[in-house]
């Protein structure tokens, strides 16, 4: 039976070339994202800046509702408009575009990083593996398992599909193993359930709230636990990972990892639980917390 670890760990991102966290503090975070840096929101930053200055090419200006809205405004090159084309950017063998989205987001979150590393560990040696990426946004962590044989990429949003093949073409990988999907989440999960499907691996990132092609609404406290039981009814003894992240949300990562030990503690291996945190660069960098997960590994 799979073991809960009730030690909480924290999965550090240190940066890379495209992506950097320069400060943070006072509610609010520095960003390089290649060439071009921004500042966006981030209550879990509650000390103070380290460095004077902070200087952008675009700051996002969040809403007076804690449920999310706001705008950017833009500096220099960008003229104070959304910028149409994006930049080029690049986390090893994956290439990517960034944009400054309506959300906040420049088309990827770089803290998962590290999480991308870990389930390519979990599928080592593997070339034939079959995984699963739910609310698989623009596809990067799809691009990352994709080394490693068929991923299933589900997603509710056509624009956010179709932004995942394009960068599937920027990298040169149209001709892996993908499934595109642009379907709702649960239900296409239930239906691999009633298909009697198996997978290697799992990886889900649900929203807080959200809604499906047909007008499904998804509610992260209220539909999480079946989606996760369904989950758990794809994997076997064979298989090899499930990793499931929260955004902003009142929750505890123990909280999500005692959710997996009801759903998956018929399984071996251990269940585990703690933060993302993006390491601010240079002497004395702090780290951000961004995000909670558990996760099942069968090692």
């Amino acid at each position: 039976m799979a073991s809960l670890i009730q030690q909480p760990l924290v999965m550090e991102c240190t940066g890379w070339d495209s992506y950097r966290l320069l400060d943070s503090g006072a509610g609010r975070k520095w960003e390089a994202f290649g060439p071009h840096s921004f500042i966006r929101p981030e209550p879990q930053a509650m000390w103070q800046p380290r460095l004077p200055d902070w200087t952008a090419a675009g700051e996002f200006i969040p809403g007076s509702d804690e449920d999310g809205g706001g705008r950017w405004q833009f500096t220099g090159q960008f003229s104070g408009r959304l910028p149409d084309e994006g930049w080029e950017l690049a986390w090893n063998e994956v290439r990517f575009t960034a944009r400054p989205t309506p959300f906040r987001h420049l088309q990827f979150f770089p803290d998962m990083a590290p999480v991308w590393d870990w389930m390519r560990a979990q599928l080592e040696g593997m070339d034939a593996a079959e995984t699963m990426n739910l609310f698989g946004y623009t596809g990067l962590g799809t691009l990352a398992l994709s080394r490693h044989g068929k991923v299933t990429h589900v997603d509710a949003s056509k624009k956010s599909v179709a932004q995942a093949r394009e960068n599937a073409a920027l990298s040169g990988m149209t001709d892996r193993p993908i499934r595109w999907l642009t379907d709702d989440a649960a239900k296409f999960t239930a239906r691999e359930v009633r298909r009697g499907r198996r997978y290697d691996g799992i990886i889900l990132d649900p929203p807080k709230f959200g809604r499906g092609p047909d007008g499904e609404v998804w509610r992260l406290e209220e539909h999480l636990p079946g989606l996760i039981a369904d989950c758990a009814r794809l994997l076997d003894g064979e298989s090899r990972f499930l990793f499931l992240t929260v955004y902003a949300v009142r929750m505890s990562s123990l909280a999500i990892a005692g959710l997996l030990a009801e759903a998956l503690g018929h399984l071996p291996g251990r269940i585990e639980h703690g933060d993302l945190a993006v390491r601010e660069e240079g002497e004395g960098g702090r780290l951000l917390p961004t995000a909670i997960f558990a996760r099942w590994s069968n090692d």
